[in-house]
């Protein structure tokens, strides 16, 4: 399967494969629900904070900045982007670790994990079109929220491994996503740490 190739194919219009994905992922609900999940402090703490949101759209202009200077296909970059924290839980990581925990306990020894919930949403949790679940993304996109920067290896993928081949690595593109990802939550948490007073300047210097 190519790149910018769909499970469903439907007419062509002005907008290439990428631009069509990122303006789908803009409009869906689980991107707008994004708004009310804790990036890192409690939305009640204040509107000053974080939210996955202003996190997801802080890391999709750092990632095309980043394909920019590497010649890269920018548009894909941001709709990985703005995809790649769809499937958190609200409550931040503690939510994540809390329902993988509830899971486990439950019976269900595979657990939560946060890059196949997000695929998930994409591919099928997502429901606008009467012809098909999900939102009908290309393949790079999917792959690219799928692996970050590495090969997935969870067991519970195998049935999707075949269209995935998911003991590779992904597009550069992905990965330019991971490191925009890290850039921007170690200094957006730090400036979210600073006024909520949890730590000061002089803490960093040491």
């Amino acid at each position: 399967m190519q790149p910018n190739e769909r499970f469903f194919a439907f007419e062509e219009d002005f907008r290439d494969p990428f631009a069509r994905d990122r303006d789908r992922v803009l409009h869906c609900s689980s991107f707008r629900r994004l708004e009310y999940k804790t990036q890192v402090f409690l939305n009640h703490e204040g509107d000053y904070f974080r939210t996955r949101l202003t996190h997801s759209l802080e890391v999709s202009q750092i990632a095309r900045t980043l394909s920019r200077m590497l010649g890269l296909n920018e548009t894909l970059s941001e709709v990985i982007a703005l995809s790649h924290d769809l499937g958190h839980t609200p409550f931040g990581h503690v939510g994540g670790d809390e329902l993988d925990k509830l899971l486990k306990a439950d019976g269900r020894p595979l657990g939560f994990e946060h890059n196949f919930q997000s695929f998930r949403v994409l591919s099928k949790l997502e429901k606008r079109y009467k012809n098909f679940d999900g939102l009908n993304l290309t393949f790079a996109t999917l792959e690219g929220v799928l692996k970050h920067s590495f090969p997935y290896k969870k067991p519970f993928l195998e049935g999707i491994n075949a269209a995935f081949d998911l003991g590779k690595h992904p597009s550069l593109e992905a990965m330019v996503v991971d490191h925009a990802d890290e850039i921007a939550y170690t200094s957006h948490d730090i400036d979210d740490g600073i006024k909520y007073g949890l730590i000061s300047f002089d803490d960093l210097l040491e």
